[in-house]
């Protein structure tokens, strides 16, 4: 884990665009630069929290902090015209969109399985989702250093993007009609022969209103018990191996 420590060198590396997984203020800190640091870190979406002196101090020991360190990834990320680049090297791409995964246990299972069944790259956003830390990384079981990722500020532009590179839009619904019906088509149903970009959301919420409207089509995987909806890690599972199982067919 690399360690940003000090007021300015924190606010600088969030201005900067750095990928920072979370900042430390030492509880009772205050000031301009500190003020400074809680807006800007909200305007990106990283996570800002007051901790005490003991955690603080779990943390980093080092007198010139300030009261104030964040932590940065290890993570390498790709470009998203570099994932493209190399998924158009693959008979039919397969891309993987994840809009606004927040748990980490989630998005390392998640990325275990995009290397498992082969696809070419995987989308996150930066803001409002979980970032690619150690737990990520153990949960993944090395997967992330397999995976191409690649991490975006704007979602909507990322999409439209990789439509103009000839990329099918494909959604997974958790919606339903005002007739109680599941939006779009049965996931089994869908032909994935496509260049394909296949797009899950947020745990609990799914994907966005404005990202279901950039979809080509949507997909729902039928659900037969009282809980309406599976954990979006297993619901990726299941339609990432229906798109494997139907281009080996």
């Amino acid at each position: 884990m690399n360690l940003i420590i000090g007021r300015k060198p924190v606010l600088e590396a969030i201005n900067s665009g750095e990928e920072i997984e979370q900042i430390f203020i030492l509880y009772g800190q205050r000031g301009g630069i500190i003020d400074a640091i809680r807006i800007a870190s909200k305007k990106k979406g990283i996570k800002c929290s007051e901790v005490s002196s003991d955690k603080f101090k779990a943390l980093t020991s080092h007198p010139n902090s300030q009261g104030v360190a964040a932590t940065k990834t290890d993570q390498k990320y790709f470009q998203l015209d570099e994932i493209i680049s190399s998924a158009k090297e693959s008979a039919f791409p397969l891309i993987l969109i994840l809009d606004s995964i927040q748990d980490t246990h989630n998005l390392g299972a998640i990325i275990r399985t995009a290397d498992c069944s082969g696809v070419d790259g995987v989308i996150i956003t930066k803001h409002n989702s979980a970032p690619v830390n150690a737990t990520v990384v153990k949960t993944s079981a090395g997967a992330t250093e397999h995976v191409k990722i690649c991490s975006v500020n704007n979602l909507a532009q990322s999409i439209e993007e990789l439509k103009g590179n000839g990329f099918w839009i494909v959604g997974s619904s958790l919606e339903y009609s005002s007739e109680g019906n599941p939006l779009g088509k049965e996931y089994t149903q869908a032909d994935y022969k496509i260049p394909l970009a296949l797009v899950v959301g947020n745990e609990e919420k799914g994907i966005r209103r404005l990202t279901a409207d950039s979809c080509d089509f949507l997909v729902y995987i039928p659900m037969k018990g009282k809980i309406q909806s599976l954990n979006v890690s297993v619901a990726t599972g299941i339609l990432l191996f229906e798109v494997l199982r139907q281009r080996k067919s």
